[in-house]
C-alpha cells in the first residue's frame, strides 16, 4: 500500500510535479533567463546601478519597511487585544478586522484618492494643493498597504498568543502585573510569529505595483511592468526582476525559518488558561472601531458616494458586462484548480518529515512579487511547440491563479489535515482500506470546513488579482481588475467607484458565508 507503485505515491508523486511545473518554474526559469541574459549581455551594471534604479530601489525599500512597521503596530496591537480581551462577538470582531486584507489593495487606494484628492471630500476643508501633494505621495502608499496587510500581522499575532504555555504566565503572574507578564513573558515568546509576518508584509509591500502607481510613486514593480508591458522588452525586464526576486526568496525564507512549524499545527493545551486583561476592555473596543471604521467602513462609504452620482447602476456598469462575467467564471474556476492541487500538496506536507524546508519552500512562492510570476509565466509559455499552446487563451490567467495561490491554499489545507489524526489513517489501513478510500471516507470528511474555507479564500483573492493577470492576460481579454485599473485615468468616477464597489461586495459575500460556517460550527 505504501510502495512506490502505491496509489498514494502515485497521487502525491504527480502531485509534487504538477507543483513543482505550475508554481515553481515560472520564478526558477526567470531566474535562471536573468542570469543567462546578464552573463552575455554584461548589462548588470548599467540597469541595476544606474542612478534612476538606485532611487526607484530606495523608494521601493522605504515603501515596504514603512508598510512592515506600521502595519505590524496596528495587527500585533490588534492580536493581542483578540487573544487576551474578552470583546464581545468576537468572531464578529475577527472578521470585520481581517476583511481589508482580502480587498484589491488598489480598491482602497482608489478610495484614498476619493477622500484626499483634488476632488475628494476633504479638499474644501483642507488646502487643495497640501492634500493632493499629500495624498499622491508615499505616505499615502503606506498609509494604504498598511491599513490592506495588518490582518497578516494581527492573525499571526493571535495565533502565537494563544500557543503560549499559560503555566509560564500563571507562574509570572505570583510576582509581577499582568503589564509586565505581557512585556517580558507574552510578547517575547510571541515575538517569532509576529516578525515572520512581518516579513512577509515587507515583501508584499515591495513586490506592490498597483497602489503606487495609481498614487504616482516612482518604485521598483512599476519599472519591471513598464519594460515588459509598455516597451515589450522583455530581456530587460527579466534582468529588472533580480534584485525583486533576490529579496523576495532571503526575507520570505527567513519568515519561513522563524514561524517553523506553528502554520500547521498548534501546541496541544495545558489545561491552564491564559490571562486575561480586561482592564484594557474599553480602549481594546475603542482602537477596534477605530480601525474597523478606518479601514473599511470609510474605504466603502467613500465608494458608494462616488457610486451614487452616476445616473443610474447600469451606466455604472456600461461595457464592462464582459469583464465581470470572465472575472466570475475564472475565479470560480481557478479556485478550483487551486484546491484541487493545493489538497495533496497539504496532504504530502502535513505527513511528511521535512515540513518545516517545505513551509520555507511555500512562504517563498507565496510571497514572490506578482510581476516576477507573470513576467516568468509568458516566458516560460510563450514559445513555439506545444507549450505555446496554451499562450494567448484564458488557461493563462488559470496559470497565474495556481502560481500565485496554490502555496497558501496548501499551507491552510495542511493546518486541516494536521487535525486529522495519524491514528485514524493506521486503523483504516490495519482494517484493509485502500489509502484513496481511506482519505474520501475519514480524511476529506473530517475537512469539510478546511476544504471550504480554502476554495472561499482562493476565489476571493483570484477575484481580486491584478499584478499577474494585467501582464498574462491574452489581448482583447479583460477581468474586472483589469477593467477597473484600465478605466480608473479616463472613465467617469462614479463609473469606477461602482466597479470598485460591486467587487468588494462580490469578495465580502463569500467571506461572510464562510464566518456564519465557521461559528456554526463552533456553537456544536
Amino acid at each position: 500500500m505504501w510502495g512506490r507503485r502505491s496509489p498514494r505515491a502515485l497521487v502525491l508523486g504527480a502531485a509534487v510535479a504538477l507543483f513543482l511545473v505550475v508554481c515553481v518554474l515560472p520564478s526558477a526559469y526567470l531566474l535562471a533567463q536573468s542570469l543567462v541574459e546578464g552573463a552575455a549581455s554584461f548589462t548588470f551594471e548599467t540597469i541595476l546601478l544606474d542612478a534612476r534604479q538606485r532611487e526607484l530601489l530606495v523608494n521601493s525599500a522605504l515603501l515596504a519597511s514603512g508598510t512592515a512597521i506600521f502595519a505590524t503596530l496596528i495587527g500585533a496591537t490588534l492580536g493581542v487585544v483578540l487573544a487576551r480581551v474578552s470583546v464581545p462577538y468576537k468572531d464578529l470582531v475577527r472578521l470585520a478586522l481581517a476583511a481589508p486584507v482580502t480587498l484589491p489593495p488598489y480598491i482602497v487606494g482608489l478610495a484614498w484618492i476619493y477622500v484626499g484628492g483634488s476632488r475628494g471630500i476633504l479638499a474644501t476643508l483642507v488646502g487643495r494643493d497640501l492634500l493632493s501633494e499629500w495624498t499622491y505621495s508615499l505616505p499615502g502608499v503606506v498609509i494604504v498597504l498598511s491599513v490592506v496587510f495588518y490582518p497578516l500581522s494581527m492573525l499571526a499575532t493571535e495565533v502565537a498568543m494563544r500557543g503560549i504555555d499559560g503555566r509560564l504566565e500563571e507562574a509570572a503572574l505570583l510576582v509581577a502585573t499582568p503589564g509586565r507578564v505581557l512585556r517580558r513573558i507574552s510578547l517575547p515568546l510571541a515575538l517569532p510569529g509576529v516578525l515572520a509576518a512581518t516579513l512577509v508584509i515587507f515583501v508584499l509591500a515591495l513586490s506592490e505595483f498597483g497602489v503606487p502607481g495609481l498614487l504616482r510613486v516612482r518604485v521598483y514593480p512599476t519599472e519591471v511592468f513598464t519594460a515588459f508591458a509598455a516597451l515589450y522588452d522583455f530581456g530587460r525586464a527579466t534582468l529588472l526582476t533580480l534584485p525583486l526576486l533576490a529579496v523576495s526568496i532571503v526575507v520570505a525564507a527567513t519568515a519561513g525559518v522563524l514561524v517553523g512549524d506553528r502554520l500547521v499545527a498548534t501546541r496541544r493545551g495545558t489545561g491552564v488558561p491564559a490571562f486575561s486583561l480586561d482592564e484594557w476592555r474599553h480602549a481594546a473596543l475603542a482602537s477596534i472601531i477605530a480601525v474597523i471604521t478606518v479601514s473599511l467602513v470609510l474605504p466603502l462609504t467613500v465608494l458608494a458616494r462616488e457610486a451614487l452620482s452616476a445616473r443610474s447602476f447600469l451606466d455604472a456598469m456600461a461595457g464592462s458586462g464582459e469583464a465581470i462575467v470572465n472575472s466570475l467564471i475564472l475565479a470560480a474556476a481557478g479556485a478550483t484548480a487551486v484546491v484541487a492541487l493545493a489538497v495533496w500538496i497539504g496532504y504530502a506536507r502535513a505527513r511528511s518529515r521535512w515540513g518545516r524546508w517545505a513551509d520555507v519552500l511555500l512562504i517563498v512562492l507565496f510571497a514572490m512579487p506578482s510581476t516576477v510570476v507573470g513576467v516568468g509565466l509568458i516566458g516560460l509559455w510563450n514559445r513555439a511547440g506545444p507549450l505555446g499552446e496554451l499562450y494567448g487563451t484564458d488557461l493563462m490567467i488559470l496559470l497565474a491563479y495556481m502560481a500565485r495561490l496554490v502555496p497558501v491554499a496548501a499551507l491552510a489545507l495542511a493546518a486541516g489535515v494536521r487535525l486529522v489524526p495519524v491514528s485514524q489513517e493506521e486503523a483504516a489501513a490495519v482494517s484493509g482500506a485502500g489509502w484513496c478510500r481511506m482519505l474520501w471516507h475519514i480524511v476529506f470528511p473530517q475537512m469539510t470546513l478546511a476544504l471550504g474555507a480554502a476554495w472561499i479564500v482562493a476565489f476571493i483573492l483570484a477575484f481580486g488579482e491584478l499584478g499577474t493577470t494585467i501582464i498574462v492576460a491574452p489581448p482583447g481579454e479583460a477581468t474586472l481588475p483589469i477593467r477597473i485599473y484600465t478605466m480608473i485615468a479616463n472613465a467617469p468616477s462614479s463609473q469606477v467607484a461602482g466597479l470598485a464597489l460591486l467587487q468588494a461586495g462580490v469578495v465580502f459575500a463569500p467571506l461572510v458565508l464562510l464566518g456564519l460556517a465557521s461559528s456554526l460550527t463552533g456553537r456544536r
